[in-house]
C-alpha cells in the first residue's frame, strides 16, 4: 500500500517545544464583529454584574423586605399569598378544572405540559431565521404563554384581600414580662400560655393579652366564666391566686 493511500490526514497531534504564550488573537480585521473571550468580553459581562449587584444591595438596603409575624401552621383563618413570580400558578388553582378532585392537573399536569412545550422549543423550531416575522409558530406559543402568565397574575392580585392580609401578617408588639413572676407562673400553671403564647402575644385560637384595655374585674370574669373560643373553668385557683393574676394581664403593655 502507497504511503497515505485510502488514508486522511486531518491534523498533527505533535506538540511544538517552544511553549509560546497565550496571547489573545488579533481581531483588528473585524472591528466590532468579534473580540477575545478572556479579557475583552467576560471583563464586560463582569463590570455589568458588578452595576446590576450594587444596585440590587442599595435597593435591600434602602427597602428591606416586608417581614410578617411568625408562621403558625394551626392558624387556617390565614390567607396565604406566595411570591409574585408563582402568582399565576396561586391563580390556576382556584379554578374547579385545575382544584379539588383535579388538583393534579393544575399542580402538575398543565405547568408540565407548559414548562415540557419550553424545553422542547429548540427541538420543535430549529428553522435558521431569526426574524420573528419568518417564526409564526414560535413568536406565537410565546406571546400565547406570557399572556396567560400576565392574565393569571393580575387577577390574583386584584382579587386579592391586602387588607386582611395585612392585619393577619402584622407583628404584634411584645412586653416586657417578668416571667418569674406570680401571676406569669399562674397563667403557666392554668395552661393559659399554650393558647397566647410565652410572649402572651395570641396565637391561631386565642388573642393578645398586651394592652387589653381590661380591668381586673373583667379579667377575672373572662377567666371563670370564659369568653369565645376561651371555655369556662379553665381557670383553677384560689380568689387571691385569680386577683393576682388579673391584675398581672391587666398591667400588660407594649414596649
Amino acid at each position: 500500500m502507497h504511503r497515505g493511500k485510502g488514508m486522511k490526514f486531518v491534523g498533527d497531534s505533535r506538540i511544538s517545544a517552544n511553549r509560546k504564550p497565550n496571547i489573545p488573537k488579533d481581531y483588528s480585521e473585524y472591528p466590532g464583529k468579534t473580540e477575545a473571550f478572556w479579557p475583552n468580553f467576560l471583563l464586560k459581562e463582569w463590570m455589568v454584574g458588578a452595576v446590576f449587584l450594587v444596585g440590587y444591595l442599595c435597593l435591600t438596603i434602602a427597602h428591606p423586605s416586608p417581614l410578617e409575624r411568625i408562621a403558625d401552621p394551626t392558624d387556617t383563618a390565614y390567607i396565604p399569598l406566595p411570591d409574585w413570580y408563582f402568582l399565576f400558578l396561586y391563580q390556576l388553582l382556584k379554578y374547579t378544572y385545575a382544584s379539588g378532585p383535579y388538583n393534579a392537573i393544575g399542580a402538575l399536569v398543565i405547568p408540565g405540559l407548559a414548562f415540557g412545550a419550553l424545553l422542547l422549543a429548540p427541538f420543535l423550531d430549529r428553522g435558521p431565521e431569526r426574524s420573528p416575522a419568518k417564526r409564526p409558530f414560535a413568536v406565537g406559543f410565546m406571546l400565547l404563554a406570557i399572556a396567560g402568565v400576565f392574565y393569571l397574575t393580575w387577577e390574583s392580585a386584584a382579587h386579592h384581600d391586602w387588607e386582611a392580609s395585612k392585619k393577619q401578617g402584622a407583628i404584634v408588639e411584645g412586653a416586657d414580662i417578668d416571667k418569674d413572676s406570680d401571676g406569669y407562673k399562674l397563667m403557666d400553671k392554668n395552661g393559659c400560655i399554650s393558647c397566647h403564647g410565652a410572649e402572651l402575644t395570641g396565637g391561631a385560637g386565642a388573642p393578645s393579652l398586651i394592652d387589653t384595655g381590661l380591668s381586673p374585674e373583667e379579667i377575672s370574669k373572662i377567666a371563670v366564666k370564659g369568653q369565645g373560643a376561651m371555655p369556662a373553668g379553665m381557670f383553677k385557683g384560689s380568689d387571691k391566686e385569680l386577683a393576682t393574676l388579673a391584675e398581672f394581664v391587666s398591667g400588660l403593655s407594649a414596649k
